[in-house]
């Protein structure tokens, strides 16, 4: 990729001209009607220009530097094979707003590896600053608290790197648990055997996985154990060595339930804790399991917690605009 820079300022204004060595890859790269290219341009105010294998991008000068800076990322995306999407477009926009980030954007502009996490089918990046701090975490701390609202990733890319590591072979198991707390945790009242009874409630991390694997190998690791999905109740007297343990909604658990769980902990393990401390299911919400460990750990070597707010809500815009109002000045 050839990089062509023409500054034209006057005042603050700016004219930067760019130069993309494979043409192939720039229908992609605009989008289907040069839609990233009008996000780009909505968001930051820029003008751009395609004239073949050029762009030439005008407005004032920081916005269309963090315009190259996009472009050129999302570039360097496609030549190593991966896919973009809209949300890839809105994401890259977002952190490079970001002024003392070392992240995606800046590690791509320069050429430097990349923080990603790769699976059998697909590549995952961070979307938001929180979701590349956490994405360290992940391969850095022993156990990770990963806090936030619906939609931030913290599940999702939990699965992810459990599921990566998985497959290199650096763990021997994948443990997925959440507490089984909808009415009281009867699951008495659910019809079938303890599997059938249990499933609804651990659907979310299937979807995680089958993201991640194909789903014969998903069905395969289950049966032959590698990967294993059962409520937090199934770990009491257990040791979790060699493995990757996840535990989702955690608000949901007791300070009991929690102490009983992080105390499993083995030998090479990882334990990665989500919740989001403000969707308490519990009878008594001051009871929280998250609220007591984080309060009491916080601080604790070999331990890190992360916070996502409604900014890194990377679903649909309209997920992050309704968890804001749940959770803003009107909330109950």
């Amino acid at each position: 990729m050839a990089r062509k820079q023409v500054q034209a300022e006057a005042g603050e204004r700016g004219r930067i001209e760019l130069m993309f060595d494979k043409p192939q890859l720039l229908g992609p790269l605009f989008g289907q009607y040069d839609q990233h290219l009008v996000a780009l341009e909505n968001a930051l105010g820029v003008y751009i220009a395609a004239r073949g294998n050029r762009l030439q991008i005008e407005g004032e000068a920081a916005s269309t530097a963090r315009a190259r800076d996009v472009l050129y990322a999302l570039y360097n995306r496609l030549v190593r094979g991966e896919d973009i999407d809209g949300g890839d477009v809105t994401a890259a926009i977002t952190m490079s707003a970001e002024p003392t980030l070392e992240g995606i954007v800046r590690h791509e502009v320069n050429g430097s590896a990349p923080i990603m996490i790769r699976t059998r089918k697909k590549t995952i990046v961070p979307r938001t600053p929180t979701q590349i701090r956490y994405m360290e975490a992940l391969v850095s701390n022993d156990v990770i608290f990963a806090l936030g609202p619906a939609g931030t990733g913290k599940t999702y890319l939990a699965v992810a790197q459990a599921v990566a590591q998985l497959i290199t072979g650096s763990v021997d198991r994948l443990i997925l648990s959440r507490p089984a707390v909808e009415a009281g945790e009867r699951l008495g009242f659910l019809p079938g055997d303890m599997k059938e009874k249990v499933d609804p409630y651990l659907r979310p991390l299937y979807d995680a996985l089958y993201d991640c694997l194909p789903a014969e190998q998903v069905e395969r690791r289950i049966a032959s154990g590698e990967i294993e999905i059962a409520p937090i109740a199934f770990m009491r007297g257990r040791t979790l060595a060699d493995s990757f343990i996840i535990l989702d909604e955690a608000q949901n658990t007791t300070a009991g339930q929690m102490k009983m769980f992080l105390t499993r902990f083995g030998m090479n393990s990882r334990m990665v804790v989500c919740g989001d401390p403000n969707q308490v299911d519990l009878p008594d919400p001051r009871n929280s399991g998250l609220a007591d460990a984080v309060g009491r750990l916080e601080g604790v070597e070999g331990l890190a917690t992360v916070r996502f707010t409604t900014a890194d809500v990377v679903r649909h815009p309209i997920v992050g605009r309704i968890v804001e109002a749940y959770e803003g000045p009107n909330a109950s």
